[in-house]
């Protein structure tokens, strides 16, 4: 009996030693890190002028597999140009395509009404009939109450391009389809490929993010400058 007493007493004694241990014992510094695009940028004007420019439907932002996750990848043009590969410890808050259609919201809401598929426009919001006047109307009908141009985009490429070992740059390309609804039928009014570089500031996980960033950014100007005339 006081064998195991003894046995049960040094079980407990090595138990809480190696607990104490490890909470004594340095953490590894290599831990996940989780990047967004940051505060949006304050738009340097806004032209009164744009208030009266039609309503847009945003919808999601499509994306193939390879960049439907949050994992934040690169390429090595120098060696192996079609293998795309994830950082170990760094990781995007939302899927990249998910980012962008938060970031080009943000942009194209500063110029006109920009809603999701199913949202209501603000009463505010400007009406336009369903031809190239785009004349505003007096007395709203349910047919122009909806938005009436649809934008979709698929995201084709969103990754850091290693030129050699020490330069890189941020790399975005992307599809955008704008359509307008009329007569119960849908009408293609423009399609355009944007492609966007920016360099990376570091060739690292660090460097990715902010070129990528910085890529997304040109990307909404060049999209709001593609829009408005549209």
């Amino acid at each position: 009996m006081k064998k195991s007493v003894v046995q049960m007493t040094r079980g407990l004694w090595l138990a809480l030693a190696l607990w104490l241990a490890g909470c004594a014992s340095p953490r590894s510094a290599e831990t996940h890190k989780v990047y967004d695009f940051g505060p949006a940028p304050l738009p340097v004007s806004v032209a009164a002028a744009l208030a009266h420019m039609a309503p847009l439907v945003l919808f999601d932002t499509q994306a193939p597999p390879s960049l439907d996750a949050d994992a934040v990848l690169y390429r090595l043009a120098y060696a192996d140009a079609q293998q795309l590969k994830p950082y170990a410890l760094a990781r995007w808050r939302m899927p990249p395509a998910q980012l962008i259609s938060q970031r080009l919201r943000q942009h194209l809401a500063l110029q006109r009404a920009v809603v999701a598929p199913g949202e209501l426009l603000p009463a505010s919001a400007p009406r336009f009939a369903a031809s190239a006047a785009a004349a505003p109307v007096s007395a709203p009908s349910p047919s122009l109450a909806a938005p009436l141009l649809n934008l979709r985009l698929v995201l084709e490429e969103f990754s850091q391009v290693f030129d050699s070992p020490a330069d890189s740059h941020g790399l975005l390309r992307l599809r955008a389809t704008l359509t307008q609804r009329a007569s119960g039928s849908e009408i293609l009014l423009a399609q355009r490929s944007f492609v966007v570089q920016q360099p990376a500031p570091s060739p690292d996980a660090v460097g990715a993010v902010r070129a990528l960033t910085a890529a997304s950014d040109q990307l909404a100007e060049q999209m709001a400058a593609w829009l408005a005339p549209l």
